[in-house]
């Protein structure tokens, strides 16, 4: 039974609790009943009621006395625990494992101090499981006969996974610029971008020029690090990199144009930027670098400026132990194999090795944009400067 709120409530509680241990149950329901008559709006009259239909046996009832309680509060965890235990009891699996997922969706363990409630939750979410398999067994099942391959049916397999709780679904959050309709994907598929072969083709040419510059000591200042905000801003996740060299990198395009005396030391590289599909916005892209992460370094979830361009890593040195997450899919770097993604998205990138991780990162336009829309981007970028707006973001 559950202690109801207002004072003559409260007393019909109290009353129906020793009426019940009396096992005097007519008298018990009539009371609580005819409370109900006018404290209608007392959830807890409502779940009490509910019990005392269930222990004569009215499940109907109870079920009904539940829904009246969820009407005043419908998001009532101990109403929508004790519905789905019902169905539990009358043997509906289905419905028991459906009703037990609404539950445990409210279910705060700091709210609950009561062994039974406890134990009530836990037989929640084994009914929820067995449900949760049964369904994906059946949804796999009926995949089967569509289509052979599972790239064909990536999506649809990746629905279920957002059904079954495994996956999240994640959003595009650009710091800055969000242009509708653009799609959030992860990882993009290589196929959409033709010139990905002869990115790949130059690794062994990068990766000398990116080993010259990293021997040269005489150019240890012309590694900046990646994240330098002055102190006083907010710096929330950013603060253990703040002005640290633990991520840094070796602009070769920034700002949209090349860096005196790093691009020099990269002609090759160079050469393969120009042929890439680069943003060209005054004063902010191209943009293109070698990010360096140093050993036992991690580089938080965080989400990039604008959805309008999409960003290239070509690994050039992965020890083991590196590994990059975007959204929901998690990947490791190899040498020479490049991918495109997202970056508004939110990602991180780790380095749990004892050696240095280079990844030769640039930007690209998001294909889906109409040549229209990258103008029109471009001037408004363009426009957004001369007044003063940029707020300090960098890249387009």
């Amino acid at each position: 039974m559950q202690p109801a709120t207002g004072s003559k409530a409260q007393d019909a509680n109290l009353i129906a609790m020793r009426l019940l241990e009396a096992r005097r149950f007519g008298e018990a329901r009539e009371l609580l009943e005819d409370r109900l008559r006018t404290d209608g709006q007392d959830v807890s009259l409502w779940l009490n009621y509910a019990v005392t239909l269930r222990v004569l046996g009215d499940a109907t009832g109870a079920l009904g006395a539940l829904e009246g309680a969820l009407r005043v509060d419908p998001r009532c965890f101990l109403a929508l625990l004790m519905r789905a235990s019902i169905f539990d009891q009358l043997g509906d699996a289905r419905q028991a494992g459906q009703a037990y997922g609404v539950a445990l969706s409210q279910y705060r363990p700091e709210t609950v101090k009561d062994e039974p409630t406890r134990r009530a939750v836990a037989r929640a979410q084994q009914v929820h499981d067995a449900y949760q398999r049964e369904m994906e067994a059946t949804l796999r099942g009926a995949l089967a006969s569509t289509a052979d391959g599972s790239k064909e049916l990536r999506r649809v397999n990746q629905l279920i996974d957002q059904m079954m709780g495994r996956r999240k679904i994640y959003h595009q959050q650009p710091t800055h610029y969000h242009l509708p309709g653009l799609p959030a994907i992860e990882f993009f598929d290589r196929e959409e971008f033709s010139w990905l072969p002869l990115l790949e083709s130059a690794t062994r040419d990068i990766q000398r020029e990116m080993a010259a510059v990293m021997a040269d000591r005489s150019l240890d200042s012309a590694f900046e690090p990646y994240i330098h905000y002055p102190d006083w801003m907010p710096l929330d996740q950013w603060r253990p990199l703040n002005n640290s060299k633990d991520w840094s990198v070796f602009h070769l395009l920034e700002k949209g144009r090349p860096v005196p005396g790093n691009a020099d030391r990269c002609p090759r590289t160079m050469e393969i930027l120009a042929q890439m599909p680069q943003p060209s916005v005054p004063n902010r892209s191209p943009a293109g670098m070698f990010s360096v992460l140093k050993p036992r370094t991690r580089i938080p979830p965080h989400t990039g400026v604008a959805n309008t361009r999409l960003v290239v890593h070509l690994p050039l040195l992965v020890p083991t132990g590196c590994g990059f997450r975007v959204g929901n899919e998690t990947r490791e770097w190899k040498v020479g194999e490049a991918w495109v993604f997202d970056d508004t998205i939110e990602h991180e990138a780790w380095n749990d090795s004892d050696e240095t991780r280079v990844v030769l990162i640039f930007d690209i336009w998001h294909p889906r944009l109409t040549e229209a829309e990258k103008q029109a981007y471009a001037q408004m970028m363009v426009a957004i400067d001369a007044f003063g707006g940029s707020g300090g973001e960098t890249g387009i």
